[in-house]
C-alpha cells in the first residue's frame, strides 16, 4: 500500500478518489510540529536552532501517522506547493524517521531509500494528480529554511518585544513583526484624518442646447487660460460673479476631439486582488475569502463526487498554464463567437517578489460555469467562485471598445469687476473667455465586459460641429468641501501592504485578523479600520523606542532576504543573526531607559452593585472598562458603555447607547437592557421625525424616519415646501 499525507481530509477524499485501492490518501491535520507556546522556543546562543514540540492535540495524529508509515510500501508527501507546505512535509519527516534528500546523499548506495517522494500541485483534478505522481520530487529545503526564519523572526520580535511592553504599558499586550507596521499603517491615517482642514470650493456647470435643441451639460475647466478645474473656485462670492457673467456670455463649440477607446481586461486573480475584490464587491473579510476559497480547492462534493474547482488559492502569480489557455479560447469560441476569442492573453504580476513559475487563481475548467454549479454550492462559495470564474474567463477575451467624444465650449463674457480671480482681465471691462468641457462615450463591442460588467453607462452628448452656437440655459454652482483620506477597510490595506512588498499571499489575512484580536484595530459603523485608544499607545511606543521593527522599508527588505533564502540565494541563519544582535542590545538599552506609561484611572458617580464602592474607568488590555474602586476586595467589572445622549424613546428610563452584534456588527441599543429591548441598526441623530415623532436615522443616503411605516424624509419636507411657495 502507497501511503500518501495531505494536510486536511477534504483534500484526503477528492484525492482518493483519482488513485484507487493501491493508494491510502490520510491527512496530518495541518501542523505536527511547532514552536512551544510557553517559551520563546529557539536556542538564540546556538544559530537559532529552533525547538520544536509536538502539540498536544497532534499527539494522537502523529503517532497513527508513524504507525501507518511504518507499513507503507511508498510515503508520498502531497501537502500545499507553497513555503509552509513544504515546512509541513518536512516536519511529518522528521516525525515518521524518514530522511531528506541530504541524508540519503551521504548514505552509501545499499542503505539509500526510494520510499519517500514529494509532489506538488496546482490543483486538484485526476490530470493534476497523476501528473504529479509522475514527477516526484525531494523535499526543498530552500523553502523549509525560509519559512523557519520566518518563524524564528516572528517569534524573537512577538516574545521578545511582548514583555517589554507588558513591563511599561500594561501585561497581556503584544507585539508582532508585521502586524505592528500595518498597525502603524492605520494609525498614522487616523492622524492624518484628525488633522486635516476641510477646504472650500465650487465647481461650474452650464446646462446647454445645441442647435436641435438637444441639452447636454458641460463643466467649467478654464478662464482666460487659468485653471479653474482643481479647486480653484474659493468661494460663494467668486462662484456667483462668474455665474452672473456667463449669463450674458455668447457660446460656441470650439473643439471636437472624437476617439476610440480601448478598455483592457484585468488580470486573473492572484491572493491580494482575490481578497481587495471580495470585499469591495462580496463584503467578504479577507479570513472569510480564504476560507470559501480553501474549500474550493481541496473539493466540495457534486452529485456523489468531490472536485477541486479552483487551482492553489495562495499565490502572487498572473500566470495561467498552456492547457487552461487552450481550454478557455475553445470555450470561449464555442460560447461567443470567434471576435470574442482573439487569442490568448498573458500577464505579468506586479506584486513584488512575485513567484512567477506558480498560476493565478482560476476555475480548473472554463467549462464548468458558475450557471451548472447554482443551487449545488452554499450560497457565499458559489458567489466567490463566480466571481473568480468570471475574472479568469473574461481575461482571456478582447479589450472593450468604446466611442468617445470631447468637446471643448468657448463662452465669451464681459464683466464689470471679478477681482477675486488672480487674471489679466479682472476688472479690466474686457471680455472674459470661458472654457467648459464635456465627454460622452457609448459603447461599441462589449469585449470582456460581457463576462465581467462595470456599472459604467453610456454618456451622451448631441452631434455637435466647430463653431456651432449654443444656447445657455442654466448655470449651476455647487458648494463642496475638500475631504480627508478614508480610512482603510480590509481591501485598501491589503493593496497598500501588497505595494509596499510586506507581507506574502499567506499572510494578509491573518495580519487583519490578529491587529483586531489583539484589539489594536476595530472596525467602525461602515466597517473601515480604526485604531483602538490602546492600540494608539502600543503603536507610540513601538514607533518612539523601535522605529527600525515598524520601518515599512527595512520590512519589505526582509520579506526580500526571506525570498532570497526560499531561491537560495542566502543562508538562513546570518539573515536572523544580523537583524537580532542589534535588536538584542536596543531592547535592553530600552528598558532601562523607557518609562512606565501611567495609565489614568478616572472616577465616576456610579456605585458598584456588589459592595457599594464608587465605580471606576480603566485601562486594560482591551481598552477602557468600568471596575469597582474596591479592587482587589472586589472584582465587579463592566463593559464601557458608548451613550450617545439620546434617550430611549421606548422606556423613556434608558440611554441609546452604541453596540455591537455576534457577528460584529454595529447596532444601537437601550441601556436599560435586557430590561427595555429597543434597538435600530442605523445610528439615531437624536432628532424626532416631524410626521410621526420616530426618532430620525442616519445613513449612507442622509436622514431619514426609523419608522419604516411612515417613510419620512428631509427632501420630502423641502419638495413640499417648495410646492406650498
Amino acid at each position: 500500500m502507497k501511503l500518501v499525507i495531505v494536510e486536511s481530509p477534504t483534500k484526503a477524499r477528492t484525492i482518493q478518489q483519482f488513485l484507487g485501492k493501491d493508494y491510502e490518501i490520510v491527512p496530518s491535520f495541518g501542523h505536527v510540529r511547532d514552536l512551544p507556546r510557553s517559551t520563546i522556543g529557539i536556542d538564540l546562543e546556538n544559530n537559532f536552532t529552533p525547538k520544536y514540540v509536538i502539540p498536544r492535540a497532534s499527539q494522537k495524529r502523529v503517532n497513527a501517522l508513524k504507525k501507518q508509515a511504518r507499513g507503507a510500501e511508498e510515503i508520498i508527501l502531497a501537502t500545499d506547493e507553497d513555503r509552509e507546505g513544504e515546512a509541513i512535509a518536512w516536519h511529518i519527516v522528521e516525525l515518521i524517521n524518514t530522511r531528506t534528500k541530504k541524508e540519503i546523499e551521504k548514505a552509501p548506495n545499499e542503505e539509500k531509500r526510494t520510499d519517500l517522494k514529494r509532489i506538488v500541485f496546482h490543483e486538484i483534478t485526476r490530470d493534476a494528480i497523476e501528473q504529479a505522481l509522475a514527477t516526484p520530487r525531494y523535499i526543498d529545503m530552500k523553502l523549509v529554511d525560509a519559512q523557519q526564519a520566518r518563524r524564528v523572526l516572528d517569534r524573537i520580535v512577538g516574545y521578545q518585544l511582548s514583555p517589554f511592553l507588558w513591563q511599561k504599558i500594561s501585561r497581556g499586550l503584544s507585539a508582532g513583526r508585521v502586524q505592528s507596521v500595518a498597525l502603524r499603517l492605520i494609525v498614522e491615517r487616523e492622524r492624518e484624518r484628525e488633522g486635516f482642514k476641510p477646504e472650500e470650493y465650487w465647481t461650474i456647470e452650464a446646462e446647454l442646447a445645441s442647435t436641435k435643441d438637444e441639452h447636454f451639460t458641460a463643466r467649467l475647466i478654464s478662464r482666460n487660460g487659468e485653471d479653474l478645474s482643481k479647486n480653484k473656485i474659493e468661494n460663494d462670492k467668486t462662484a456667483s460673479e462668474i455665474k452672473e457673467e456667463l449669463s450674458s456670455a455668447s457660446w460656441k463649440v470650439d473643439t471636437i476631439t472624437k476617439k476610440e477607446r480601448n478598455l483592457n481586461p484585468l488580470m486573473p486573480f492572484r491572493t491580494s486582488t482575490m481578497q481587495q475584490e471580495a470585499w469591495s464587491k462580496l463584503r467578504f473579510s479577507a479570513k472569510q475569502t480564504m476560507v470559501l476559497a480553501q474549500q474550493l480547492y481541496e473539493g466540495i462534493e457534486i452529485e456523489g463526487e468531490s472536485v477541486g474547482l479552483i487551482t492553489y488559492m495562495r499565490t502572487d502569480s498572473a500566470n495561467l498554464s498552456q492547457e487552461f489557455l487552450a481550454s478557455a479560447q475553445k470555450f470561449i469560441n464555442e460560447k461567443w463567437g470567434e471576435k470574442y476569442a482573439q487569442g490568448v492573453r498573458t500577464f505579468k504580476s506586479k506584486s513584488k517578489g512575485a513567484q512567477e513559475a506558480h498560476e493565478a487563481i482560476r476555475p480548473t475548467s472554463p467549462y464548468r460555469t458558475p450557471e451548472t454549479l447554482k443551487g449545488k454550492l452554499e450560497p457565499k462559495v458559489w458567489k466567490l467562485y463566480d466571481m473568480i470564474w468570471r475574472r479568469t474567463v473574461s481575461s482571456q477575451m478582447p479589450p472593450a471598445v468604446f466611442d468617445t467624444v470631447g468637446v471643448d465650449i468657448s463662452a465669451l463674457g464681459q464683466t464689470p469687476s471679478m477681482s477675486s480671480i488672480n487674471s489679466p482681465q479682472a476688472g479690466s471691462g474686457q471680455a472674459n473667455n470661458f472654457l467648459f468641457r464635456s465627454n460622452g462615450s457609448t459603447l461599441k463591442f462589449d469585449g470582456f465586459l460581457k463576462v465581467w460588467p462595470t456599472n459604467k453607462e453610456d454618456e451622451f452628448l448631441p452631434e455637435l460641429t466647430k463653431d456651432e452656437k449654443l444656447k445657455h440655459v442654466d448655470t449651476v454652482t455647487e458648494q463642496h468641501f475638500t475631504e480627508p483620506p478614508p480610512r482603510y477597510n480590509e481591501a485598501s490595506l491589503i493593496k497598500i501592504l501588497e505595494e509596499n512588498g510586506i507581507g506574502r499571499p499567506s499572510t494578509y489575512a491573518p495580519i487583519i485578523s490578529t491587529i483586531q484580536g489583539r484589539n489594536y484595530v476595530e472596525k467602525d459603523e461602515n466597517r473601515r479600520l480604526q485604531p483602538t485608544e490602546i492600540g494608539l499607545m502600543v503603536n507610540d511606543i513601538i514607533v518612539a523606542n523601535f522605529p527600525e521593527i515598524v520601518d515599512i522599508k527595512f520590512t519589505a527588505t526582509m520579506e526580500e532576504d526571506l525570498d532570497k533564502i526560499a531561491s537560495g540565494e542566502m543562508e538562513w541563519v546570518p539573515v536572523i543573526k544580523e537583524f537580532y544582535d542589534p535588536f538584542a542590545k536596543h531592547l535592553a538599552e530600552k528598558y532601562e531607559t523607557v518609562e512606565k506609561k501611567e495609565l489614568i484611572t478616572e472616577t465616576t458617580d456610579e456605585v458598584c452593585e456588589k459592595c457599594g464602592k464608587p465605580m471606576a474607568i480603566k485601562f486594560g488590555r482591551f481598552g477602557k472598562f468600568m471596575a469597582c474602586s474596591g479592587f482587589p476586595d472586589c472584582r465587579n467589572t463592566k463593559t464601557l458603555k458608548k451613550g450617545l445622549g439620546v434617550p430611549c424613546p421606548s422606556c423613556g428610563k434608558g440611554e441609546i447607547i452604541e453596540r455591537k452584534s455576534k457577528r460584529g456588527r454595529f447596532f444601537y441599543g437601550c441601556s436599560n437592557y435586557p430590561n427595555c429591548t429597543f434597538a435600530l441598526w442605523e445610528k439615531p441623530t437624536g432628532e424626532k421625525c416631524p410626521t410621526c415623532n420616530s426618532l430620525v436615522v442616519q445613513n449612507k443616503q442622509g436622514k431619514r424616519c426609523s419608522n419604516k411605516e411612515c417613510g419620512w424624509k428631509p427632501e420630502k419636507i423641502e419638495e413640499s415646501a417648495e410646492e406650498k411657495a
